[in-house]
């Protein structure tokens, strides 16, 4: 593993809205021995138009983000929905869109994108303490599609002080991307209810793997008054990261 070389997709809504999870991410990364970097014309991985049904304008945004980190020994990526759109749905977006080559890369590529916690997961622990009650968000994408699930708790669980809260971290918390634009009131009955269930727990911190999740609850907490800290799991392992270097 050291000196790896692999590419950080940060994806749209954390180099937009939560920088600082890249960041992160890439800090923990080069912690492990990877060799990080980004490449040019990354952008988009197409989910927004691909869930509205548009399939040849989201090949048309992804297939530039394809051509970009084709060829790419690793790609990390710090969410499970891009992750997901990228090595589930790419080769079947491509193929009805009419591309068969792009469908093609697209499935070579695949067995190349990892999702951050599943990638950081296959190396040693890391050592590090985060005294804090944490109530862990279990993303559906994530969790269903890419069957992701005892990797991100086993990295909480191995950092010293940590302690995992029982709440209804399976249920959607009702983001789903275009959908809570176009059923808002459902959406935020969702929210609602895992928010109830989260205020239950007395955690001391939200901390998901999809920071478009936690966006969406931690929008509506600060909505209805709830200053509960929110924290992407890169970012509590970069702190972690960090202590340890600090000694």
């Amino acid at each position: 593993m050291p000196g790896e070389r692999i590419v950080l997709f940060a994806t749209c809504v954390v180099e937009t809205l939560s920088p600082e999870v890249g960041d992160a991410a890439a800090r923990v990364l080069e912690h492990l021995g990877y060799d990080v970097t980004t490449v040019p014309g990354a952008g988009c991985c197409g989910q927004p138009a691909w869930n509205s049904g548009f399939a040849a304008d989201a090949a048309r945004v992804a297939r530039v983000t394809l051509d970009a980190l084709d060829g790419e020994p690793q790609v990390c990526v710090p969410a499970g929905s891009c992750a997901t759109m990228m090595r589930v749905y790419w080769p079947e977006l491509f193929r009805l869109a009419g591309d068969p080559d792009a469908s093609e890369r697209a499935a070579a590529l695949a067995g190349r994108v990892f999702e951050f916690s599943e990638l950081v997961a296959r190396s040693d622990p890391i050592p590090g303490t985060h005294p804090a009650r944490v109530a862990y968000h279990r993303s559906c994408h994530m969790l269903h599609e890419l069957e992701i699930d005892r990797q991100p708790l086993a990295l909480l669980d191995g950092l010293d002080g940590c302690e995992r809260v029982a709440w209804d971290d399976d249920r959607c918390c009702g983001f789903g991307g275009t959908f809570a634009v176009k059923l808002p009131e459902i959406s935020v009955a969702m929210a609602d209810a895992k928010i109830d269930s989260l205020a239950a727990a007395h955690a001391d911190e939200l901390v998901g793997c999809d920071r478009s999740c936690l966006l969406h609850l931690e929008t509506r907490m600060r909505h209805r008054g709830i200053d509960l800290p929110v924290r992407h799991l890169a970012e509590v392992l970069a702190a972690a990261v960090d202590s340890l270097e600090d000694r």
